[in-house]
């Protein structure tokens, strides 16, 4: 399969391997990201099922999710299959074949004082496996006390109890079923805490068990990030007994656990194949 190809340097293949997260400095160019934004706004205006504020009522700006729409915004689809991102996520994650798992738009409109909370990505989610790299674009310029940040090294684990943003309720594994999240945000100078300082056309790539977080956006600011989902070859399908984030329903009837991800919802982004 003939896809863009982006080469990235040993120095942040080690990086990604060591820390679980690495920034890749000007992947895309203005035009790339100029269709990016188109389609962000566009998802703005008719936001779909999956969508919810992640803000409260009480915050003076709006933090704003969607999940899951590369199949009605064509800006999105171009974004994923006909730029580098999957090339770089091949050679990250040492894949051959690289998947979508699923896109993630979070919005922090100016004045958003809401964090996005300490947390791992795959806990919420219904597959196993760890070959991974999600991609963190912004359209903005993001200073780095606004930008995402991670633990180093946290995504060799273990699993930690996922809970919702806003009430920290413990929706998906049972309370007790995991180790509990240490307050990271109170004790920052106990942990390698890593983040970079964005421009348009950087992108932060980062494992799904690596913990992340972000501040919210002070002044005149806005952050739209694009969030792009990528799995390599030994992720499997693990069906939940609960409403995964994003949810899938009725995959568990299409795919049996222990599946390879091989369905039109996960489809080839990347292939040496």
């Amino acid at each position: 399969m003939t896809k863009p190809q982006f080469v990235v340097s040993g120095e942040d293949k080690a990086a990604f391997v060591r820390d679980g997260a690495v920034c890749i400095r000007g992947l895309f160019s203005a035009g790339e990201l100029a269709r990016a934004a188109q389609g962000i706004e566009r998802n703005l205006g008719a936001p779909s099922v999956s969508a919810k504020v992640a803000s409260p009522a009480d915050d003076p700006g709006f933090f704003f999710q969607d999940y899951c729409n590369w199949q009605r915004i064509t800006e999105y689809r171009d974004l994923i299959f006909q730029t580098g991102a999957g090339s770089v996520a091949a050679q990250l994650m040492s894949a051959s074949v690289v998947r979508l798992y699923h896109d993630h738009l979070l919005v922090k409109e100016p004045g958003t004082r809401q964090r996005t909370p300490w947390h791992q990505d795959q806990p919420y989610y219904n597959i196993e496996g760890r070959m991974s790299a999600s991609m963190w674009l912004t359209m903005e310029p993001v200073p780095r006390e606004s930008s995402l940040e991670f633990v180093a090294g946290s995504h060799r684990g273990p699993w930690l109890m996922p809970r919702a943003f806003l009430d920290n309720e413990a929706r998906w594994f049972p309370d007790g079923s995991l180790a509990e999240l240490p307050d990271i945000q109170a004790n920052r100078a106990n942990y390698p805490i890593i983040g970079w300082t964005l421009e348009p056309g950087d992108a932060v790539f980062f494992h799904m068990l690596a913990l992340h977080g972000a501040a919210g956006v002070s002044g005149t600011n806005r952050r739209r990030v694009l969030s792009v989902r990528f799995i390599g070859d030994d992720i499997r399908h693990a069906p939940r007994r609960w409403k995964t984030s994003p949810h899938f329903p009725g995959l568990e009837e299409q795919l049996p656990p222990g599946a390879p991800m091989d369905h039109p919802l996960f489809p080839v982004v990347w292939s040496s194949l």
